[in-house]
């Protein structure tokens, strides 16, 4: 296995990892945490039935990255019928039937959705459910409605991880898939910026610092006339300088906010990969012990880390016990090899045409 896809497997189980210790403690504040798993919060795993749960944060981060590369089979075997966006918005249709649909779902797109673990209802955000539900598909010209929740950002780490070759081109594919559900400016553009992130750290050989420093150039660069670009460029910035700082880390992230909006999520995970960007499990264990959406900042943070650090990275502890762990890391390794492949028409066997052409 090379590094790239190392990365493509940190980048999916990391996000996974700070996702269940994050959904742990999500409705809780903090006394009520440190008084509950002592003065470091909560760093290992609650087992469920002896597994590691996540929520529907890492469900609809898998149907990403299962509607990506069911969408880009269809473009190289010439059945393309819309844009990429289209196809992941079909592909959280799919989801959805699996938190509302209790019997079998005759017509979906993703392999997935026959895992039993992904029909489980794990607090589904109340913006998606309802974006879903109404059958439409919100666009950057054509907003849903005016969301910046979290639920548009905690779930397009795959396709950072996807264009290698076109980090513009990743960048807007992002903010087009969460403003399938998330209309404001500030509920898709932190998409872009995080998966431009994490473009930068599985294939450019450089620093979480610097690619911090790249992220209010490219909002510039593509979504300068923004409202609120500026105001998305001056969070950013406060989440480098704390980082820099000996400030303690909860009150640091007290003055980036509470991660329930896509911008705040976006700004307390980079601070907390940029605080610990060696070390993963101080990273992701700082991301999640606070008041908050605890699980959104724990898995966009194990996101940006797993990209950076690669799988091997991550703790055995962690990867142990996680729930369907083999699957994500199939899907992971799906992902690398059709990322490889854009723009050919590979010789495609049969589990990949089960899985991503006749379906």
């Amino acid at each position: 296995m090379d590094k790239i896809n190392n990365k493509f497997r940190g980048c999916l189980v990391g996000g996974a990892v700070g996702d269940v210790l994050g959904y742990a403690v999500e409705f809780m504040y903090e006394p009520e945490i440190f008084r509950k798993y002592g003065k470091n919060g909560i760093t290992e795993y609650e087992l469920k039935n002896g597994k590691a749960v996540f929520s529907d944060d890492t469900q609809m981060t898998l149907f990403t990255a299962n509607g990506l590369i069911y969408g880009m089979t269809q473009q190289a075997i010439g059945r393309c019928d819309g844009d990429i966006s289209d196809y992941i918005a079909r592909a959280y249709q799919d989801w959805y039937a699996t938190q509302t649909i209790s019997t079998n779902i005759d017509k979906y797109i993703s392999w997935i959705t026959d895992i039993p673990e992904l029909h489980i209802r794990r607090s589904p955000g109340h913006t998606c459910l309802s974006a879903i539900a109404s059958g439409k598909k919100g666009t950057l010209d054509k907003p849903i409605n005016d969301s910046k929740g979290c639920g548009g950002i905690m779930r397009v780490a795959p396709i950072g991880l996807y264009y290698k070759d076109s980090p513009n081109e990743c960048a807007i594919c992002a903010a087009e898939v969460s403003a399938i559900t998330h209309g404001h400016e500030l509920g898709y553009i932190p998409s872009a910026l995080l998966s431009y992130l994490i473009y930068q750290l599985t294939y450019c050989n450089t620093t979480i610092h610097k690619a911090a420093f790249e992220l209010p150039i490219l909002c510039d660069k593509i979504f300068g006339s923004a409202e609120h670009a500026q105001m998305l460029n001056n969070l950013i910035s406060k989440a480098v300088h704390l980082a820099e700082t000996d400030k303690d880390t909860l009150t640091a992230i007290h003055e980036l906010g509470e991660g329930w909006v896509a911008e705040e999520t976006l700004a307390i995970a980079l601070y907390c990969a940029l605080k610990y960007s060696d070390d993963f499990e101080k990273a992701v264990v700082t991301s999640v012990n606070h008041d908050g959406d605890s699980d959104s900042t724990g898995a966009v943070t194990g996101n940006i880390l797993g990209a950076y650090l690669g799988l091997d990275a991550i703790p055995d502890k962690f990867k142990k016990d996680l729930e369907i762990y083999d699957r994500i890391i199939e899907l992971a390794d799906d992902l690398y090899t059709s990322s490889q492949n854009i723009g050919k028409k590979p010789d495609y066997d049969e589990k990949w045409i089960n899985k991503y052409v006749n379906i």
